[in-house]
């Protein structure tokens, strides 16, 4: 990744400096042909005024002759590095400025621009020297030719433009290469939480969840960093959670199971009434069991979407019949402590199943003639359903530990549950989005227990208006 940046990184910055050198290569040379035309122009234009006088300021009187004419302007006039002054008369140059210069030797050159002596314009011309512009500016008197030609070296302009460039790409090269060094560094700074990510990726193990990846800054990789260790947080979680429940059950299992070896083990086959009691024993443990996986199965389809399928119910309704069906489950006083005139959507089925399931242990925590109460209501934007006894309670330390797999408080004599019965309570009510809570049904002693069940306020459908009196 960091590689691949930096490679982006340098391609453009080439590309974008690439791009302003050929611009401001095409700009400065259309510059510099623009200059070198305009300084053309301006001798000619200061020839043709000297012409055009036709007054000798030295004397007063007109030019005598053209060569006169070429001598005073050239007198005037000095030119620029780049450039030749050349008066032509007849059949030739006759003077020039600077004197030294090789082109007045050049043949080929000569040819080249005698036409424009009596034409007049311009044209360029190859020379040994390089490449030049000449332009000239005829003068006629009686019956004697001349003309002012204004040479320019254009390789010398180029030369300065391509020396230009040249420093430029040496600039242009020292830039990209600082650019690439720093997109370099800045993206191994960047990247170096994804290393760290990547090593402890690396070292986790199953049986170890506990490393962290360090945070620091307040950019999108620290916030990837910071969920990502929450991820972790609710692996190791998970782990643990399914560590201690599959020690939980195979420690649940065990028991049946040495049970039901220790009594094979003992029959003795040729005793009709040792095998008939061996039988019913087996029978009875072999019922456990099955409660037992039927209730580990239930617990592992709670994480399942299809757990529970919400269908609009009346829970008024539904609490009128959850206490006609726990009626069978002891001689209780069972009483209806109201109704919610709401109708939620909700998994009917599942939602009685917990009803049922706090019932039966409200059942398994009194006697004979004891009071248990069932009601639902609807306040303050949440939906509660609960169940009360007037047992013994639940000790405020155990509160917790009831609704854990396999967590149990204290057990009354003959109770032969696993501890799921409250934790399947939690998970059908957490896949409601809900709580699960115990608390004192009576501030007095026997306190007796208060389980209550709060559902959110999106589950309401609506509210069921009151009957018209």
């Amino acid at each position: 990744m960091r590689a691949r940046i930096t490679a982006t990184v340098a391609v453009l910055v080439l590309v974008a400096l690439s791009a302003a050198g050929a611009i401001v290569y095409v700009v400065e040379s259309q510059r510099v042909q623009a200059q070198t035309v305009d300084e053309v122009e301006q001798e000619l234009d200061e020839f043709a005024k000297l012409r055009g006088d036709g007054i000798d300021p030295t004397t007063g009187q007109p030019f005598a002759t053209i060569r006169a004419l070429l001598d005073l302007f050239l007198s005037r006039n000095v030119p620029d590095d780049d450039e030749v002054l050349i008066g032509w008369v007849g059949d030739g140059p006759v003077v020039r400025f600077p004197g030294d210069d090789p082109l007045y030797r050049d043949p080929d050159f000569l040819a080249a621009v005698r036409p424009l002596v009596t034409a007049g314009g311009s044209t360029r011309v190859d020379t040994a020297q390089g490449r030049v512009l000449v332009a000239a500016q005829p003068v006629r008197q009686d019956d004697r030719r001349g003309a002012l030609l204004v040479v320019v070296y254009l390789d010398e302009d180029r030369a300065e433009l391509l020396d230009t460039m040249r420093t430029y790409v040496v600039v242009a090269g020292l830039l990209t290469f600082l650019v690439v060094a720093a997109a370099a560094w800045q993206s191994g700074r960047l990247l170096a939480p994804l290393r760290v990510l990547r090593e402890t990726a690396d070292e986790l193990r199953e049986t170890d969840l506990s490393r962290r990846i360090p945070e620091s800054g307040n950019d999108d990789i620290t916030a990837l960093t910071r969920t990502l260790n929450g991820m972790l947080d609710r692996l190791e979680t998970a782990f643990a959670d399914q560590r201690r429940f599959l020690d939980d059950a195979g420690h649940e299992l065990r028991t049946p199971l040495t049970v039901l070896r220790g009594h094979l083990e003992l029959l003795d086959v040729h005793d009709p009434v040792d095998v008939a009691e061996t039988r019913a024993l087996l029978l009875d443990e072999i019922d456990r069991m099955a409660r037992l996986v039927g209730d580990l199965i239930l617990l592992a389809k709670s994480d399942r979407p299809d757990f529970v399928m919400p269908t609009e119910v009346p829970l008024g309704e539904l609490t009128e019949d959850v206490l006609a069906k726990v009626r069978g489950l002891g001689d209780r006083d069972w009483r209806l402590d109201g109704t919610a005139d709401v109708v939620a959507r909700v998994d009917g089925q599942r939602l009685t199943q917990a009803l049922l399931q706090l019932a039966d242990n409200a059942v398994k925590h009194t006697g004979p003639g004891d009071v248990v109460g069932i009601g639902s209501s609807y306040d303050a934007g949440r939906v509660l359903l609960w169940v009360r006894d007037t047992g013994p309670g639940v000790p405020e330390a155990d509160r917790r530990t009831v609704f854990e797999r396999f967590g149990r408080s204290r057990v009354p004599a003959g109770d032969e549950g696993f501890g799921l019965g409250l934790s399947i309570v939690r998970a059908i009510v957490a896949a409601h989005g809900g709580t699960v809570t115990v608390e004192d049904a009576s501030p007095t002693p026997p306190h007796g227990a208060r389980f209550l069940v709060s559902l959110p306020r999106s589950v309401v459908v609506e509210e069921v208006p009151w009957p018209a009196s």
